[in-house]
């Protein structure tokens, strides 16, 4: 089977009706599955970032995807970088039994082993927020899963920057600027 990479993109758009389904129609004409969605207002006024994870087997396929993307009207700019490029986060939260949670043990130890921070304790739940890659927030899920259990569990979306200095948008708004002058 042919190995494949997970490619974050990047969009940036102004906050309009149907961007979102411009945008995963392109997806499913690629079949491209979306792994993940992260979509919030950019660090420019009006303008909203789309961060969307998606397995691929080469960066060609990626280079049509954000051209296609690029196309569309309400698009500002799309992009793609693969982990090494990016600080990249995701946010898990976990809520277990508070029972069951003190039959195995302290909760200080939960804290400090798993680098958690507690959200809720009541008489009945515990919820516990974890941030790290997926692979942190799915080997946390599994071990309390597996010792304690579960009652509720749910994961973000991939968040990330680039870890150029400026946002890439700035870098592109600011070439228009000067050739607009």
């Amino acid at each position: 089977m042919e190995e494949k990479t997970l490619y974050t993109i990047t969009i940036f758009s102004e906050n309009t009706v149907g961007v979102l389904n411009q945008i995963t129609t392109i997806f499913t004409r690629r079949q491209l599955n979306i792994e993940t969605l992260s979509v919030s207002p950019s660090a420019i006024q009006g303008i909203h970032k789309f961060t969307i994870t998606t397995y691929a087997g080469d960066s060609e396929m990626m280079k049509k995807l954000v051209r296609q993307i690029d196309k569309r009207v309400d698009i500002l700019k799309a992009y793609f970088n693969v982990d090494d490029e990016l600080i990249h986060q995701e946010l898990a939260l976990y809520k277990l039994s508070t029972e069951k949670v003190m039959e195995h043990g302290s909760v200080e130890y939960l804290i400090r082993k798993y680098n958690i921070r507690v959200l809720e304790i009541s008489n009945d739940c515990i919820v516990f927020l974890k941030a790290g890659h997926y692979k942190e927030t799915q080997g946390l899920f599994d071990e309390l899963a597996e010792k304690i259990g579960v009652l509720q569990f749910i994961r973000s979306g991939r968040i990330a920057i680039t870890k150029s200095r400026v946002e890439r948008l700035s870098d592109m708004l600011a070439e228009r600027e000067k050739k607009n002058y």
